[in-house]
């Protein structure tokens, strides 16, 4: 959410932002609406004063035996209260117009963001790992991993397209994933487990910013509840309307949960196998820290991210995304691609952002500096730990063998119950 006050005093770096985004400038559509409200309300508050001088002087009037006055008077406060109402409707109208306008725009982007409209923007920071060379072609993980136990058309029979039925040792080894990213995030990365419901109501929904712009890409329920997209949604919005002390920061949590996405607007993509599924598992990774710390948090976030690649001995790369391509709150975002061999391509596994305040003042999250009078928003940042299923992917392509096996990390073998190969 913007601060009307930043735009007030900052109409160009606004605008300069916005543009930043492949927006036209508002800064004056955004400021006449609130000088329109500013009015408004100063013609309440008038009005109130009036009201209550002029009932004063009624009595005042009536001790002084001036009934002309008086009646004058009791004329005028009744024509001030009938008009009251309209005005206080005006006002709420004008109010959630603004609110809405400014709910409706993306985060302005850091300084040190690059400018770009899409991925083709994104600078490459850093790889990681050499991509193993097979002595056959290694196929797409969807071709082959139906034999092992990612069964697509069982899943299809009960719930449609976009949705897997895993057995065996391949349902195991996601079980294994999953415990081996949160163990990890909680014991060396500094993160607080918690287990956090996967319903959540309007409020919260907007606290994040998932709504109003992706409803579609939500499940809702027929009593208005809705299915997370991340954890994300439920362990920002822990910190929801409350102040917190300084020296509770910075708050680092971590949740291990399925996620329900529409993937409304993703028609084509990514259509075969397990990479774009309605319901999926992740590891989420959320911060609430000062506003001095984010940027080093984000950093920190981003490593505790790489580790579980690494640990896994999966090679990737880690991208700065563009002004254009980050999600609708960041203000800084890193992703992780994954290296897929069987697409000969890096694909997204993890992206980690920096909010800023954005989602602080949807949730009215502040602190209080220790000595200091007033309270101040927080910022709030959030990353995959990783995205479980697409890890899985990386595995089953990176580790596949000729004969349609395909071997499990070393790092996962504590998890596996003696399991060391998928076998088909």
């Amino acid at each position: 959410m913007h601060d009307i006050r930043f735009i007030r005093d900052n109409p160009h770096a606004f605008d300069a932002g916005l543009a930043r985004r492949g927006l036209a400038p508002l800064s004056a559509e955004i400021l006449a609406a609130d000088a329109a409200l500013r009015a408004l309300q100063t013609d309440m508050q008038a009005s109130l004063a009036r009201r209550n001088e002029a009932s004063k002087l009624i009595g005042q009037a009536m001790a002084a035996g001036d009934r002309d006055k008086a009646e004058a008077l009791k004329a005028e406060v009744a024509d001030l209260k009938a008009a009251l109402p309209a005005k206080e409707e005006a006002e709420r109208a004008q109010l959630a117009a603004l609110h809405d306008r400014l709910a409706a725009l993306p985060n302005l982007p850091a300084a040190d963001v690059p400018d770009g409209a899409d991925e083709e923007g994104n600078i490459e920071i850093a790889r990681w790992g050499t991509p193993r060379r097979f002595d056959f072609t290694p196929r797409e993980h969807a071709d082959f991993a139906p034999a092992l136990g990612l069964d697509f058309e069982t899943a299809a029979k009960m719930s449609g397209a976009r949705f897997a039925f895993l057995k065996g040792p391949m349902a195991r080894l996601e079980r294994a994933l999953g415990q081996f990213m949160l163990d990890k995030q909680t014991t060396e990365a500094g993160y607080g487990e918690c287990a956090t419901p996967l319903l959540v109501r309007d409020d919260a929904a907007f606290g994040t910013t998932q709504l109003p712009k992706f409803r579609e890409d939500l499940f809702q329920t027929t009593d208005g509840m809705w299915l997370i997209s991340t954890s994300e949604m439920s362990l920002t919005n822990a910190v929801r309307e409350e102040i917190l002390a300084e020296a509770d920061l910075p708050i680092r949590m971590t949740a291990l949960t399925p996620c329900f996405r529409s993937e409304a607007g993703s028609a084509g993509r990514d259509t075969r196998g397990y990479i774009r599924q309605h319901q999926f598992w992740k590891v989420e990774l959320v911060s609430v820290t000062r506003p001095e710390d984010s940027d080093a948090e984000l950093e920190r976030k981003t490593r505790a991210a790489e580790a579980i690649l690494e640990a896994l001995e999966l090679p990737y790369r880690k991208m700065l995304l563009c002004a254009g391509d980050m999600g609708f709150a960041a203000r800084k975002t890193y992703d992780l691609e994954v290296w897929l061999p069987g697409q000969n391509a890096y694909r997204e596994i993890s992206s980690c952002s920096n909010c800023g305040d954005f989602q602080a003042r949807r949730m009215n999250t502040r602190f209080r500096r220790e000595g200091a009078r007033g309270n101040e928003f927080v910022h709030t940042l959030n990353g995959s730990g990783l995205a479980v299923g697409r890890t899985l992917v990386a595995i089953l392509e990176n580790y596949q063998q000729t004969d349609g096996s395909v071997d499990i990390p070393a790092a996962l073998l504590p998890y596996m119950g003696g399991i060391s190969r998928l076998t088909p």
